[in-house]
Protein backbone atom coordinates (compact mmCIF):
# COMPACT_ATOMS: atom_id res chain seq x y z
CA UNK A 1 0.00 0.00 0.00
CA UNK A 2 0.95 3.09 -0.61
CA UNK A 3 -0.04 5.54 2.12
CA UNK A 4 -1.80 3.15 4.75
CA UNK A 5 0.87 1.71 7.12
CA UNK A 6 0.90 -2.24 8.13
CA UNK A 7 3.50 -1.78 10.09
CA UNK A 8 3.72 0.84 12.17
CA UNK A 9 5.47 2.16 15.66
CA UNK A 10 2.84 4.05 17.75
CA UNK A 11 3.96 5.78 20.85
CA UNK A 12 1.27 5.48 23.69
CA UNK A 13 0.78 5.75 26.95
CA UNK A 14 2.42 2.46 28.40
CA UNK A 15 5.23 2.87 25.96
CA UNK A 16 6.22 2.35 22.46
CA UNK A 17 4.08 -0.01 20.25
CA UNK A 18 5.47 -2.16 16.85
CA UNK A 19 3.62 -3.38 13.88
CA UNK A 20 0.28 -1.62 14.28
CA UNK A 21 -2.03 -0.43 11.83
CA UNK A 22 -2.07 3.21 10.63
CA UNK A 23 -4.15 4.84 7.98
CA UNK A 24 -3.32 8.17 9.57
CA UNK A 25 -0.97 9.48 6.24
CA UNK A 26 -3.79 7.92 3.88
CA UNK A 27 -6.53 9.84 5.45
CA UNK A 28 -4.31 13.23 5.79
CA UNK A 29 -4.54 12.64 1.74
CA UNK A 30 -7.64 11.60 1.11
CA UNK A 31 -8.94 15.25 1.11
CA UNK A 32 -7.23 15.77 -2.00
CA UNK A 33 -7.22 12.03 -3.33
CA UNK A 34 -11.02 12.24 -3.01
CA UNK A 35 -11.30 14.56 -5.57
CA UNK A 36 -9.75 12.74 -8.35
CA UNK A 37 -11.29 9.65 -7.09
CA UNK A 38 -14.79 7.94 -9.18
CA UNK A 39 -18.27 8.86 -7.53
CA UNK A 40 -18.41 5.09 -5.93
CA UNK A 41 -14.74 4.62 -4.99
CA UNK A 42 -14.78 8.45 -3.60
CA UNK A 43 -18.62 7.32 -1.23
CA UNK A 44 -16.54 4.15 0.07
CA UNK A 45 -13.32 5.85 0.99
CA UNK A 46 -14.24 9.03 2.52
CA UNK A 47 -17.13 7.35 4.41
CA UNK A 48 -16.04 8.53 7.73
CA UNK A 49 -17.09 5.39 9.59
CA UNK A 50 -14.40 3.21 6.86
CA UNK A 51 -11.00 4.10 8.89
CA UNK A 52 -12.47 4.14 12.50
CA UNK A 53 -11.67 0.82 14.10
CA UNK A 54 -14.27 0.83 16.69
CA UNK A 55 -17.08 1.67 13.95
CA UNK A 56 -19.40 -1.25 12.26
CA UNK A 57 -18.58 -0.42 9.07
CA UNK A 58 -14.59 -0.67 9.06
CA UNK A 59 -13.86 -2.86 7.13
CA UNK A 60 -11.18 -4.67 9.24
CA UNK A 61 -11.87 -7.83 10.42
CA UNK A 62 -14.50 -8.73 7.58
CA UNK A 63 -13.47 -12.11 5.91
CA UNK A 64 -13.19 -12.72 2.38
CA UNK A 65 -15.95 -15.15 1.40
CA UNK A 66 -16.38 -15.20 -2.54
CA UNK A 67 -14.93 -13.59 -5.62
CA UNK A 68 -16.98 -13.57 -8.67
CA UNK A 69 -16.47 -12.12 -12.22
CA UNK A 70 -19.09 -11.17 -15.05
CA UNK A 71 -18.55 -10.10 -18.17
CA UNK A 72 -21.46 -8.21 -20.94
CA UNK A 73 -19.72 -6.61 -23.83
CA UNK A 74 -16.58 -5.74 -23.14
CA UNK A 75 -16.42 -4.84 -20.28
CA UNK A 76 -15.63 -7.17 -17.21
CA UNK A 77 -16.68 -6.47 -13.57
CA UNK A 78 -15.87 -8.29 -10.82
CA UNK A 79 -17.39 -8.84 -7.02
CA UNK A 80 -16.02 -9.49 -3.89
CA UNK A 81 -17.87 -10.31 -0.82
CA UNK A 82 -17.15 -9.88 2.60
CA UNK A 83 -18.58 -11.70 6.04
CA UNK A 84 -19.14 -9.84 8.96
CA UNK A 85 -17.08 -10.42 12.30
CA UNK A 86 -19.74 -11.42 14.56
CA UNK A 87 -17.82 -9.16 17.70
CA UNK A 88 -17.87 -6.15 15.11
CA UNK A 89 -19.86 -5.93 12.28
CA UNK A 90 -23.70 -6.31 11.69
CA UNK A 91 -23.92 -6.06 8.00
CA UNK A 92 -21.72 -7.77 5.20
CA UNK A 93 -20.20 -5.87 2.73
CA UNK A 94 -20.33 -6.18 -0.82
CA UNK A 95 -18.00 -4.52 -3.60
CA UNK A 96 -18.76 -4.58 -7.11
CA UNK A 97 -16.73 -3.26 -9.11
CA UNK A 98 -17.36 -1.84 -12.87
CA UNK A 99 -14.76 -1.43 -16.12
CA UNK A 100 -11.72 -3.92 -14.63
CA UNK A 101 -9.02 -3.49 -15.81
CA UNK A 102 -6.24 -5.46 -13.88
CA UNK A 103 -6.69 -7.50 -10.78
CA UNK A 104 -4.03 -9.52 -8.66
CA UNK A 105 -5.48 -12.07 -5.91
CA UNK A 106 -3.10 -13.66 -3.42
CA UNK A 107 -5.20 -15.02 -0.83
CA UNK A 108 -5.50 -18.19 1.24
CA UNK A 109 -8.06 -20.76 0.52
CA UNK A 110 -9.11 -23.63 2.21
CA UNK A 111 -10.14 -25.44 -1.24
CA UNK A 112 -11.04 -23.82 -4.55
CA UNK A 113 -14.56 -22.52 -3.34
CA UNK A 114 -14.14 -20.99 -0.20
CA UNK A 115 -11.34 -18.46 0.79
CA UNK A 116 -10.61 -18.10 4.14
CA UNK A 117 -8.83 -14.05 4.17
CA UNK A 118 -9.51 -11.80 6.68
CA UNK A 119 -9.26 -7.69 6.07
CA UNK A 120 -6.42 -6.12 7.96
CA UNK A 121 -7.08 -2.58 5.56
CA UNK A 122 -7.86 -1.21 2.60
CA UNK A 123 -6.41 1.78 0.51
CA UNK A 124 -8.65 3.40 -2.60
CA UNK A 125 -6.48 5.28 -4.63
CA UNK A 126 -7.02 7.30 -8.04
CA UNK A 127 -5.79 6.43 -11.61
CA UNK A 128 -6.25 7.27 -15.35
CA UNK A 129 -9.67 6.16 -16.30
CA UNK A 130 -10.69 5.00 -12.73
CA UNK A 131 -9.08 3.57 -9.50
CA UNK A 132 -7.47 1.27 -7.63
CA UNK A 133 -8.29 -0.77 -4.82
CA UNK A 134 -5.70 -2.13 -2.25
CA UNK A 135 -7.19 -4.60 0.32
CA UNK A 136 -4.37 -6.44 2.90
CA UNK A 137 -5.57 -9.84 3.83
CA UNK A 138 -4.51 -11.86 6.53
CA UNK A 139 -2.86 -13.96 4.86
CA UNK A 140 -2.61 -12.12 1.40
CA UNK A 141 -4.03 -9.48 -0.88
CA UNK A 142 -6.32 -8.50 -3.66
CA UNK A 143 -5.72 -5.49 -5.65
CA UNK A 144 -8.54 -4.24 -8.71
CA UNK A 145 -8.02 -1.76 -10.96
CA UNK A 146 -11.47 -0.27 -12.42
CA UNK A 147 -13.79 2.12 -13.99
CA UNK A 148 -15.37 2.63 -10.46
CA UNK A 149 -16.87 0.71 -7.85
CA UNK A 150 -19.78 0.35 -5.57
CA UNK A 151 -19.49 -0.58 -1.92
CA UNK A 152 -23.00 -2.16 -0.53
CA UNK A 153 -23.56 -2.81 3.49
CA UNK A 154 -26.06 -5.56 3.58
CA UNK A 155 -27.99 -6.81 6.80
CA UNK A 156 -26.05 -10.04 7.77
CA UNK A 157 -27.68 -13.62 8.14
CA UNK A 158 -25.84 -14.04 11.94
CA UNK A 159 -27.03 -16.67 14.68
CA UNK A 160 -24.89 -15.35 16.89
CA UNK A 161 -27.37 -12.14 16.75
CA UNK A 162 -29.95 -11.17 19.67
CA UNK A 163 -33.29 -11.16 18.48
CA UNK A 164 -35.94 -8.85 19.26
CA UNK A 165 -38.06 -10.27 21.81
Amino acid sequence: MKYVNLNATMVLPGGVVDGAISPAEYLERLPELADMLPEGARTFATDPRHYDFSSSRCVKALALERISFAEVGDEVSMELGFRHNCWKHEEDLIIRYGGVSGFTLDVSVLNSVRPQSVVILDEVLPRPGGCSHEIALCPGSITVLCRDLVATWVEAVCPDKPSAA
